[in-house]
């Protein structure tokens, strides 16, 4: 009897430890801002780095607290790039970009519960995230957030397996009612120059896969890809080619080709090819981003139904914290 007391009284100790050590762990903040101008008044079909002149993206700010067996992220937007990030959102939840909590179950399994973004595509709602500063068609048209449950599980070898269920794509505050609730799974391996993931997102009468994919190919020359297909909405293929010239400038070029099947940003049946070439250039947390995007569709979408063509510069300063 004293033997399990005196071990109940360990535990317990043990436990008050522990709790004492997630309380005291620090509340950590990031995030960013960024601003750009845009020489055309129209823009591509495509989220972001939209608005005409001098403009502004956001305010990002995002606040963790990560204990070695749990925590929570809270992350804030605000100015039109988050405006656009969020739209199925209302009232005061129209300035959250995600807001979960986690529990690190074992070394290599850790759940999480709330709204996220999203495990599909090769690019991010953050610019701080992203090489080119205007973003692909894939990704402006895939899925930005879910909110729901997932476990992300380790299965060594570089390997890994991310299983989810999930609200309706986008719904981050709760379920709307009489809306069908969506599966995803990731499947990634990652090695010491890169790494690779297939995703999948799938309810009654949709499906998407998507294969991310990024290897440097030398110590300054990077290459990644992306390719998506979703249930009549949208295929597409982009490739990202970037090249360090030094340790203050990198040189990149996106490629992409969208295939419209129903989402109606370019018409059913029709396509669209894009290139952006990008620089980046460092200086502390601020990147400068000069930007040259060409846009070619299959159809007159530009200038008023006129042109099937479109040409824009853009400038932007994207600083980091």
């Amino acid at each position: 009897m004293k033997k399990i007391l005196f071990s109940l009284v360990l535990m317990a100790v043990a436990s008050l430890a522990f709790a004492q050590e997630e309380a005291t762990m620090p509340l950590s903040l990031s995030g960013s801002v960024d601003a750009y101008f845009r020489s055309a008044e129209e823009a591509p079909g495509t989220s972001f780095a939209n608005l005409p002149g001098f403009a502004i993206g956001m305010v990002n700010v995002v606040a963790a607290h990560e204990g070695e067996k749990a925590g929570f992220v809270g992350d804030l937007v605000f100015g039109p790039r988050g405006a656009d990030a969020v739209f199925g959102s209302t009232g005061s939840a129209s300035i959250v970009n995600q807001l979960y909590g986690y529990l690190n179950v074992s070394d290599n399994v850790t759940f999480t519960l709330g709204n996220f973004n999203t495990f599909l595509g090769y690019e991010v709602i953050s610019p701080t995230g992203n090489f080119n500063y205007s973003t692909s068609y894939m990704f402006s048209y895939g899925p930005f957030s879910h909110t729901g449950l997932k476990a992300d599980i380790g299965l060594g070898g570089g390997l890994s397996l991310m299983l989810g269920v999930f609200n309706e794509t986008d719904a981050t505050e709760f379920q709307p009612i009489g809306s069908d609730y969506y599966g995803g799974a990731q499947l990634g391996y990652e090695f010491d120059k890169g790494g690779a993931w297939l995703n999948t997102l799938f309810t009654d009468g949709f499906f998407q896969i998507d294969l991310t994919a990024g290897v440097d190919l030398t110590e300054t020359l990077y290459l990644g890809v992306n390719a998506t297909s979703a249930t009549d909405a949208f295929s597409g293929l982009a490739a990202y080619l970037q090249v360090a010239t030094s340790d203050a400038l990198k040189i990149g070029a996106r490629a992409e080709y969208f295939s419209d099947s129903g989402v109606g940003v370019i018409g059913t049946d029709e396509n669209v090819f894009d290139v952006t070439l990008s620089a980046n250039y460092t200086v502390g947390n601020l990147t400068i981003i000069p930007e040259v995007r060409l846009d070619s569709a299959s159809a007159d979408i530009f200038e008023g139904g006129s042109e099937s063509s479109l040409s824009s510069f853009v400038l932007a300063a994207v600083y980091g914290f």
